[in-house]
């Protein structure tokens, strides 16, 4: 098991707590199925508004094993992403995609089983005349990506970790894990919550 694979373990919400509450996406952008996941080292895209040319390319260029995440600078309405592009970077063996933006065909990409975060479904097409960036840095949110970086997406979101902050991240993240368990523990043996934080004391409840 690599690195990458320990970490994917922990869910989206474990990890961005155990690295200080940082790293996570806005939370409008979601998979279009509950069941999907993704994981993977980024590959960054900057398209322009309405314009997905950029993201054909990025699916050309990406290893096996990558996570396409795009920002559209900021313009939702439009199908960046559809069944076709989801077919040529499945078979070429991207992990998934990420995007600030909208895409369509979420019937046929569902059941190709490719998975897709999005900020929602639009079926308005794009142009194609190319502008943007590949694999540089991006910003999504308040958050800055640059190639290579972690990327962790469930049901709950998405987060990102940096790559030089892989060890860190699995090692708090296991620590985080292990100290919920024990207040899990806690909760079958009939403790509430705020019995074992410590509230009832500090707030007189």
């Amino acid at each position: 098991m690599n690195k990458i694979e320990e970490l994917c373990k922990f869910s989206s919400a474990t990890i961005h707590e155990a690295m200080g509450r940082n790293g996570n996406l806005p939370s409008g952008i979601k998979p279009i199925h509950s069941k999907m996941k993704v994981y993977g080292r980024a590959y960054t895209v900057m398209t322009m508004p309405r314009d997905n040319v950029l993201l054909h390319r990025a699916y050309a260029y990406a290893k096996p094993g990558d996570v396409i995440v795009a920002s559209c600078c900021g313009f939702y309405e439009a199908g960046y992403w559809g069944d076709l592009m989801s077919l040529g970077a499945k078979t070429k063996g991207i992990a998934g995609l990420v995007i600030d933006g909208c895409v369509r065909d979420a019937d046929d990409i569902e059941a190709m089983g490719f998975p897709v975060f999005s900020r929602g479904l639009c079926i308005r097409g794009t142009s194609n005349h190319g502008d943007g960036t590949l694999n540089e840095p991006i910003i999504i949110g308040d958050c800055m990506i640059h190639p290579g970086d972690i990327i962790i997406g469930d049901r709950d979101g998405v987060v990102v970790v940096p790559q030089d902050r892989m060890d860190e991240a699995i090692e708090k993240s296991r620590a985080r894990e292990e100290k919920e368990e024990k207040v899990r523990k806690q909760l079958r043996e009939g403790k509430t919550s705020i019995q074992i934080y410590g509230w009832d004391k500090k707030f007189g409840y």
